[in-house]
């Protein structure tokens, strides 16, 4: 049965490209806090390891897994599969280690609807605009402007799905990005005074979709 002790599960989700990989490193340096590794249908990219960035498995493992019910979540994300295994999770937050999810959207509303026994702690990242997004989509390992063109029609779709999170974040930098998400978690954890305005990020979502 979870207790006190327990770690808190902290999901990061946004559109791609707009940081949450980044932020969720950055989290995983802190004393405590420890990234859940996905298992994922798709090709490493460059710079990720094996067992590392993520476990990655062909598609029919990734089925003998769904099979047998080991998955937290899965989702298809850009024709890939991506998914969260149940053990090592529930195994880190009993040792009092808090489990950051870098997730999409689908994800996060499976975990949500598990309805665990932890305190559950849900970020929704955003850039600061559209024309940001595209130059950071276009910058990463992605010479094809296509893939950077098919993001951006995903991200007019991914955006919508902010409303279901506890907070959202725009990324204008990494560093202010990720004091903010700090201080939100050590507010949650200790219920401490939140510094956060709803009205200032309905209007930065409304500029993103008009």
């Amino acid at each position: 049965m979870p207790s006190q002790k327990d770690g808190v599960m902290i999901i990061l989700s946004s559109p791609s490209g707009a940081g949450k990989t980044t932020l969720a490193k950055l989290l995983s340096q802190k004393k405590n806090f420890e990234i859940s590794i996905s298992h994922t249908t798709r090709s490493p990219r460059p710079n990720e390891k094996q067992n590392d960035d993520y476990f990655f498995v062909d598609e029919q493992e990734f089925r003998r897994l769904i099979k047998n019910e080991e998955f937290l979540e899965y989702a298809k994300v850009f024709n890939n599969l991506y998914g969260t295994t149940r053990t090592p999770v529930i195994d880190k937050l009993s040792k009092g280690k808090n489990v950051l999810f870098d997730i999409d959207w689908q994800g996060a509303d499976q975990i949500k609807n598990k309805k665990l026994d932890y305190k559950l702690i849900t970020f929704f990242i955003l850039p600061p605009s559209k024309e940001v997004l595209f130059q950071r989509l276009s910058n990463r390992d992605m010479k094809d402007k296509l893939i950077a063109e098919e993001r951006m029609k995903q991200f007019e779709r991914d955006v919508l799905h902010w409303i279901n999170y506890d907070y959202v974040v725009i990324n204008e930098s990494i560093k202010s990005c990720f004091e903010k998400i700090e201080n939100l978690i050590e507010a949650e954890i200790n219920n401490g005074s939140k510094d956060y305005d709803l009205n200032f990020v309905r209007d930065h979502v409304e500029k993103l979709t008009n």
